[in-house]
């Protein structure tokens, strides 16, 4: 298997020690190490103001100092951050201190004194998790806006469907599974004589007579077994023994599940009325 490429020597790097010592012999140690973005602070109260200017990959963190000590430091990085992962190592030479900071929030630790081998080992680590988990967060945004645009497409190309769709005929219809006509656009209820009283209601839906059952009970079996109809020729015969004629085209819709949600389609009447 391929290992992913990280950049993990460019990473942003905070040392936070009361200690200058400290954060020399720290910074020392990583850019012998190869990092290039280190900054550092003495004074545990900016941390979070550097950590929401800069966005650290990783935090390091001595637990005792005056004023404000780094379980303080972690309780407001996790109110202050927009971010889930909370990027800290702490430092400590407090055993007791390890399991504490780990339950507080702190993703590892490094012993004093130093152990230059066990620190450029678990700044590693640390690393490479963080930047594992930024890139994995990034692919779910950039995927949820590649959704958001195929979506919106998919909306406008309905809208142009259903705009062209109206033009070229003389009704545009859509039913949901049950039948029940959903949407209308032109005369369809009259010319296929419909009798409802509202639509999209609970009133009872009847058809004119003196339509071609025949023809009828053709499209309806179409429309049961879910297919597609293209140009079907049906018609009826009024009350005054004058005949019409429609042509119709419609197709089933589905969801994202692939259930059935209804059929939409376009018709024109052939012959007009006498």
């Amino acid at each position: 298997m391929k290992s992913v490429e990280l950049p993990i020597l460019s990473a942003r790097i905070l040392i936070v020690d009361d200690q200058e010592a400290n954060v020399e012999l720290l910074r020392e140690i990583f850019t012998q190490a190869g990092y290039t973005s280190i900054d550092s602070t003495t004074k545990p109260l900016e941390v979070c103001g550097l950590h929401r200017q800069h966005a650290y990959d990783l935090i390091l963190l001595d637990l005792q100092m005056p004023g404000m000590d780094g379980f303080q430091v972690i309780e407001g990085l996790k109110t202050n951050s927009g971010d889930a992962y909370l990027p800290v190592v702490v430092i400590t030479a407090q055993p007791g201190h390890k399991i504490r900071a780990l339950q507080a929030g702190a993703k590892d630790f490094i012993s004093k004194p130093f152990d230059v081998v066990e620190v450029k080992t678990r700044i590693h680590n640390m690393l490479e998790v963080r930047l594992l988990h930024k890139r994995l967060q990034n692919y779910s945004k950039e995927l949820e806006q590649k959704v958001d645009e195929r979506t919106a497409e998919l909306r406008e190309s309905e809208a142009r469907y259903r705009s062209l769709t109206e033009l070229a005929s003389d009704w545009y219809w859509e039913q949901d599974e049950n039948g029940a006509f959903t949407k209308v656009s032109g005369p369809v209820l009259e010319m296929l004589g419909i009798k409802v009283s509202s639509l999209g209601g609970n009133d009872s839906i009847g058809y004119s007579d003196g339509w071609n059952e025949a023809e009828r009970e053709t499209l309806k079996a179409t429309i049961a077994a879910r297919q597609p109809f293209l140009d079907f020729i049906f018609s009826r015969i009024d009350a005054d023994g004058s005949k019409r004629s429609f042509r119709v085209s419609g197709e089933p819709m589905f969801n994202s599940r692939c259930r059935l949600t209804g059929y939409r389609g376009i018709g024109a009447e052939l012959i007009a009325k006498k």
